[in-house]
C-alpha cells in the first residue's frame, strides 16, 4: 500500500480535493498542515523544491501537486502505487 503524505494548508482548495480524491478511493494518507507547522514546510521546500501547497508524496518520492494526483487517478495508476 501506498505511503502517501499530503503537505497541506487549511485554505487551500487543491488540498481539499487531493484529500477528497484518495478518500474516495480509500487510499490512506498523512496529512501534514504547514501552517501549523512551519519547520516542516521548510523541509519540504528543500526536499521539493515547491513552495506551494498540496505537495503529494508517495515514500520518499515526489507526485507532485493535485493535477498530477488526478493525471495518475485518469491513467489508471494511483491505486498502483
Amino acid at each position: 500500500m501506498a505511503n502517501i503524505t499530503l503537505y497541506t494548508t487549511p485554505v487551500c482548495g487543491f488540498c481539499r480535493q487531493a484529500k477528497q480524491l484518495l478518500d474516495s478511493l480509500g487510499i490512506p494518507y498523512t496529512e501534514v498542515d504547514v501552517i501549523a507547522n512551519p519547520e516542516i514546510r521548510d523541509e519540504m521546500v528543500e526536499k521539493t523544491g515547491h513552495r506551494t501547497v498540496p505537495i503529494i508524496m508517495n515514500g520518499d518520492e515526489l507526485i507532485g501537486g493535485y493535477d498530477a494526483l488526478k493525471k495518475l487517478h485518469d491513467e489508471g495508476k494511483l491505486k498502483d502505487l
